[in-house]
């Protein structure tokens, strides 16, 4: 290739710094500056969340830890069945004598950042016959397959069928 008339071969780069401005060897390189957004407004990846694993978090069960290391930094999502679920988790510990625990828990559910949604009932049946889940847990699993994301689970049942379908998605 040849330069215009009139100019060397080396001034006919331009930098980044603007249109028409030579490279010379005495121009400093330009300096690359990236902003970012405080780290709870950047994308964070989908996670399916199940009632064990939340409930773990809520009401402060010995795995509590292994389950806000595992969530955090999630997007998360579960079927709208979660809030009757977790209600359930409460009603139970109240009846045992935890009114506080229950209480407490219920009180930290508001600031819980879970998406719900709808689930499809059909594919949830045909989910929970086909690898012998309760109709709760094959919503979950529907969910996580939906967003083809990870679903966070105590259950080992629905943790074996997770692995399983999930796994074998393309």
């Amino acid at each position: 290739m040849s330069a215009a008339p009139g100019r060397s071969q080396a001034s006919s780069h331009r930098s980044p710094q603007g249109e028409g401005t030579p490279v010379s060897k005495t121009t400093p390189a330009p300096v690359l500056f990236v902003a970012e957004p405080p780290p709870q407004y950047l994308p964070r990846p989908p996670m399916v969340v199940d009632c064990s694993a939340l409930a773990g978090v809520l009401f402060q069960e010995p795995w509590m830890e292994q389950a806000v290391q595992r969530l955090s930094g999630h997007r998360l999502f579960a079927p709208h069945l979660l809030q009757a679920e977790i209600c359930s988790v409460a009603v139970k510990k109240a009846r045992r004598g935890a009114v506080e625990a229950a209480t407490a828990g219920l009180a930290q559910w508001h600031s819980v950042a879970v998406e719900l949604t709808d689930f499809d009932v059909e594919q949830a049946f045909a989910l929970a016959q086909r690898y012998q889940l309760s109709p709760y847990d094959a919503s979950y699993l529907w969910l996580a397959e939906q967003l083809r994301c990870p679903l966070a689970t105590f259950d080992a049942q629905l943790g074996a069928a997770a692995t399983a379908h999930l796994g074998a998605l393309e």
